[in-house]
């Protein structure tokens, strides 16, 4: 039957129309016709016009035949790449629908490499020309030939570098007829992985969960499996007795992790396991190798890959397996572009692909345990640590009962645990959420604040880490200025005063201290990538630092053997500020931290200095009742109708005119949909009301469980026209509200 909206080409015969995806915030595919020398299936990479330019799209299916044929257009050229996976097109459709986002934004993530698309120019090298006519050696020359002839072709580079020439001697002795250049096959990304190599000996209980996870992947379909277990319990060599027993079936895998920092140890304990390193996809890469390893996943090269959430978009020929470590980060959810919380939608990634998903946490998140405990997802548990090792002591420092002077942070008793540490040989961890010298700076004679002139915040003070001497600082919008030398306000020269501390100005106090301990700061700003935390790590374990200071980069996933002391100098931070998580993930942040003391033969001890040790997430990390804390915190979640026993949306509205935004917020309150089961709070000024020069207002939707609250959303905004420079986000699931 002919295709109705098919149009006739020159000969009279029907054209085939496909409909096209493009990587731009449009609401689905355009049409295309196929000219009659192409055949391009669904997923294929096509080059198309625009306007009055070219872009790269992927077809989609058929055309929806909402052109007329004489405004249809032809595409342009079929690209030489592989196709993306109809997995991976179902994926970006259920990730658009879900978060109430444009196809063509979430296809943009999976097509983050456009130079990928293109094929790799060819390897060339030379090789000795059996037929080559009689030409004058020099000893250079010769150097050339002996090299060639006791072995394969090389590239002009390995020839310079191992026969010691320049590379007009070896192009010369080309073209004099010498030599000949040949096509070499392509250096792979990565050595395959060994599967069969052996792994550690395991005890009993890994045991029983590593042949728990195998056989998930023996059994061939989607499932969900939480690996629960304390720090040092062995939960990365557990599932890498998943990650071999779905390369053993030839499949891929890929490892998520929330921070670029922690992949040091890890990749290390990966070589050490399967005898190579996997593919590293994050935002540290450079172009080159960021093309190579989308191509490399694309056609199967890359088995194993480990990287950040951005990672879940690659386009994988054949994922076999999904591992989300620190599956309770916050990390994990994407704030910017397209909303999206890369755990939540590994799931979905996993049921469309029909493969196991293994999320993994000494603190799993109060989702995932509702899940596991619901039956929907299936759980193991490790309740001991490896190799005999036993869980820190965890002990409580009553800060209203200190009396420290001011300009001090470290109690009485924190230092005499500090110099006992030191004096045994043991390594300590000083553990500060706040990076920086100081939160705030004010003037001391009139109170004006240093404030962001792009966002609602305090500019941090930086001594050190920022490498550019004293700098003021915002880490929202990455505004930075030099301090002044007056005041802004009164005039007042030499006036302000750093308040409160940072990681930088604990470290101060630590050299005044211990003047001989060799110290270390690990912060966002001190690891900016994973070459640097491999340097620390490596630092670490050799015990050429005595003390880390550091926030919650170096809070979850270390190991090292010579840390027997943990101390949180403010275990406060972040219980405040109405964050309906702010209790889990304050008690997950420091039991992580707590989990690094102790990890090996000798003993670990925690101190935990707060001004409100009554506090429930006091009380469990020193009782280590994990599950009475969690059962409390479900209460509380589930009488007040919030994640995960109820929906929460966010609706963030911003522009640079202050007027239009509080016009667009007007104008959508009027338009909110009748519905008895869906709450809508606000307007309000969101609490950074300024951010990066954006004007911002925040209505929160709050409904139950079972509410379709994408269908509200799309119904309320189809009711607004969103004009000028306004823009209107939406976050399903918010984590931040801020």
């Amino acid at each position: 039957m002919p295709n109705p909206h098919a149009r006739s080409g020159d000969d009279g015969k029907a054209r085939r129309r496909v409909g096209v995806l493009l990587p731009l915030p449009l609401t689905g595919p355009y049409d295309y016709a196929v000219p009659d020398d192409m055949d391009p299936a669904p997923g294929s990479f096509v080059l198309v016009p625009l306007g009055n330019r070219e872009r790269i799209g992927v077809v989609w299916g058929d055309g929806a035949g909402d052109v007329a044929d004489d405004k249809l257009k032809d595409i342009t050229a079929c690209l030489e790449a592989p196709p993306l996976p109809d997995v991976s097109r179902a994926f970006i459709d259920w990730v658009a629908r879900y978060t109430v986002t444009a196809p063509g934004a979430v296809l943009r993530m999976a097509m983050s490499v456009p130079g990928a698309l293109v094929p790799p120019k060819p390897v060339m090298g030379y090789e000795l020309d059996p037929h080559a006519p009689e030409v004058r050696f020099t000893r250079a020359r010769r150097r050339v030939i002996n090299l060639l002839a006791e072995g394969p072709p090389m590239t002009l580079g390995d020839l310079t570098r191992e026969a010691g020439v320049g590379a007009s001697v070896i192009k010369g002795l080309a073209s004099a007829g010498g030599l000949r250049a040949v096509e070499l096959a392509a250096a792979p990304l990565v050595a395959e992985p060994d599967w069969q190599r052996p792994g550690p000996d395991l005890s009993p209980d890994q045991l029983s969960a590593a042949a728990e996870l195998r056989s998930r992947i023996v059994d061939d379909g989607f499932s969900v499996t939480l690996l629960d277990g304390v720090p040092g319990s062995g939960k990365t060599e557990v599932y890498f007795e998943a990650v071999a027993e779905t390369l053993a079936k030839g499949r891929q895998v890929l490892v998520l992790l929330p921070e670029i920092a922690l992949t040091a140890q890890w990749l290390s304990r990966f070589r050490d396991r399967f005898g190579t390193a996997p593919a590293s996809w994050h935002s540290e890469l450079g172009q080159s190798k960021r093309r190579a390893t989308w191509r490399a996943v694309a056609t199967g090269e890359a088995r194993v890959v480990v990287g950040a959430r951005s990672a879940l978009f690659l386009p994988y020929a054949d994922l076999g397996l999904i591992v989300i470590d620190e599956e309770h980060d916050a990390a994990f959810k994407q704030e910017d572009g397209v909303v999206y919380n890369a755990r939540d939608m590994a799931v979905v990634r996993g049921r469309l692909g029909d493969i196991p998903v293994i999320p993994v946490s000494a603190t799993p998140s109060l989702e995932t345990l509702t899940n596991a405990r619901d039956g929907r997802y299936s759980g193991l548990h490790l309740p001991a640590r490896h190799a005999g090792a036993s869980l820190p002591d965890v002990d409580v420092i009553d800060m209203r009962a200190a009396g420290l002077p001011a300009g001090q942070w470290i109690s009485p008793q924190m230092k005499e645990a500090l110099r006992e540490t030191f004096e045994a040989g043991g390594q300590a961890l000083l553990f500060l959420n706040r990076r920086g010298y100081a939160p705030l700076t004010l003037c001391r004679k009139c109170g004006h604040r240093m404030q962001c002139p792009r966002c609602t915040a305090w500019l941090v003070e930086h001594r050190y880490s920022v490498g550019r001497g004293w700098r003021l600082q915002c880490h929202h919008c990455g505004f930075h200025m030099s301090a002044p030398e007056t005041c802004p306000a009164c005039e007042a020269e030499e006036s302000f005063v750093a308040c409160g501390p940072g990681v930088e100005r604990l470290a101060e106090e630590v050299e005044a201290l211990f003047p001989e301990a060799r110290r270390a700061i690990a912060a966002s700003d001190t690891l900016t990538g994973p070459g640097a935390a491999e340097d620390l790590v490596r630092r670490i374990e050799d015990h050429e630092v005595d003390i880390i200071i550091g926030t919650q980069i170096i809070a979850k996933g270390y190991h090292f053997p010579l840390l027997t002391l943990v101390g949180v100098v403010d275990a406060d931070i972040g219980l405040t500020g109405g964050d309906l998580r702010a209790a889990e993930r304050t008690y997950q942040l420091l039991y992580q931290v707590a989990g690094r003391a102790g990890r090996a033969q000798a003993p670990g001890r925690v101190l935990v200095q707060t001004f409100s040790p009554d506090h429930s997430v006091m009380k469990a990390l020193v009782s280590g009742r994990r599950d009475d804390f969690i059962e409390a915190e479900s209460e509380a979640r589930r009488s007040a109708g919030m994640p995960p026993f109820g929906r929460l949306v966010a609706l963030i509205l911003s522009d640079r005119d202050e007027a239009r935004v509080d016009a667009l917020a007007r104008e959508l309150a009027r338009a909110i949909p009748r519905a008895g089961e869906v709450q809508v709070l606000g307007p309000a000024p969101a609490p950074l009301a300024l951010l990066r020069g954006r004007h911002r207002r925040r209505f929160l939707v709050m409904a139950g469980r079972g509410v379709k609250v994408q269908a509200f959303i799309r119904q309320w905004l189809g009711r607004v026209r969103v004009s000028g420079g306004s823009r209107v986000t939406v976050d399903i699931d918010p984590y931040s509200f801020l």
